[in-house]
């Protein structure tokens, strides 16, 4: 499995590549191959402020539902609109073409619960 060093990493297996004050969200590898093929993605959250830990949408694959948690608190600001179309990428990609949202983070948020890809590689 992969899991690159340069983001972070939350116990509910969602990434966050941090970049300034904007933070690019979506699911592991290790989640992607948990759920198998998904098939649909939905965030209709755009533009909403989330507390970490909040659901932000849902992630389907051809057996179950997922819920998406907001790893640290802050708005959405952007939803990759090419999941809509190509929802695979999410399996194919899930750190590059598989992205689900970029978020501006509250200033002060708290990130002290995001592991490092070891870490996060242990907790498994």
């Amino acid at each position: 499995m992969n899991f690159p060093a340069d983001l972070k990493y939350t116990k509910d297996h969602e990434w966050v590549r941090i970049e300034g004050d904007v933070a690019t969200i979506g699911i592991t590898d290790f989640a992607q191959g948990e759920l198998g093929d998904i098939v649909f993605v939905e965030i209709e959250t755009n533009g909403q402020s989330f507390a970490a830990h909040e659901v932000f949408g849902t992630v389907e694959a051809v057996k179950t539902v997922s819920d998406l948690y907001m790893p640290i608190a802050g708005t959405i600001i952007e939803v990759n609109g090419a999941l809509s179309d190509d929802p695979a990428s999410v399996n194919n990609d899930p750190y590059q073409s598989g992205w689900m949202i970029k978020v501006k983070v509250e200033a002060g948020a708290d990130m002290s619960h995001l592991m490092d890809a070891s870490a996060y590689e242990a907790s498994l």
